[in-house]
């Protein structure tokens, strides 16, 4: 299955420096419960190379999305990316990509409803209380009353923060500019 198509004329978030003191940073010792049932520990995720990308909030096909949400730059597109990376899982294993997370604020049932209605090969990770967000500083907004993650890949080697892609847009070929990315490297 598939998301659907974006709509024309999102507006696209600039880079405001709110990520350009991630690289070379460290993730800190914190644990999430995938959607696979499994405990994952960021700082030990993998020795290699790996992606963690954050999206605020996706879309629920039976409700409206939230009032104002088309009109907030980079916030629509959540499950378009997940089904990109879903789509680019192959491609980025065979060059070097050990593993592919995702987090965000969303509740764990309902990324795993997610999870069941995309078939999304990797787990999802859910931070309602937005820890990741405070220990590393991560760029936030407000939408709906309640704070979410802006969208936001972090390209690790070990748990040390290689590259960090922000602003994301648009979402639904950003999966792709991330392969493209490994691609170019000699060292993966």
């Amino acid at each position: 299955m598939r998301a659907g198509p974006l709509p024309a004329g999102l507006p696209a978030p600039v880079d405001d420096g709110a990520a350009a003191h991630l690289p070379g940073r460290t993730l800190p010792a914190l644990s999430f419960t995938g959607t696979d049932g499994s405990d994952v520990r960021l700082d030990a995720v993998s020795e290699g190379r790996w992606v963690l990308f954050l999206y605020p909030l996706t879309g629920d096909p039976a409700a409206d999305i939230p009032e104002g949400w088309n009109e907030i730059p980079g916030a629509r597109g959540c499950s378009q990316e997940a089904c990109g990376f879903r789509d680019n899982l192959e491609a980025l294993r065979a060059e070097g990509v050990d593993r592919v997370l995702a987090l965000s604020s969303d509740r764990a049932d309902y990324q795993q409803a997610l999870v069941d209605r995309l078939h999304l090969p990797y787990p999802m990770l859910s931070d309602p209380r937005l820890t990741l967000a405070d220990a590393l500083e991560l760029p936030t907004f407000e939408a709906g009353g309640q704070l979410l993650y802006r969208r936001l890949t972090l390209v690790l080697r070990g748990a040390t923060i290689e590259l960090v892609f922000y602003p994301v847009f648009p979402p639904d070929s950003h999966a792709d500019e991330v392969a493209q990315w490994f691609r170019g490297r000699h060292d993966a």
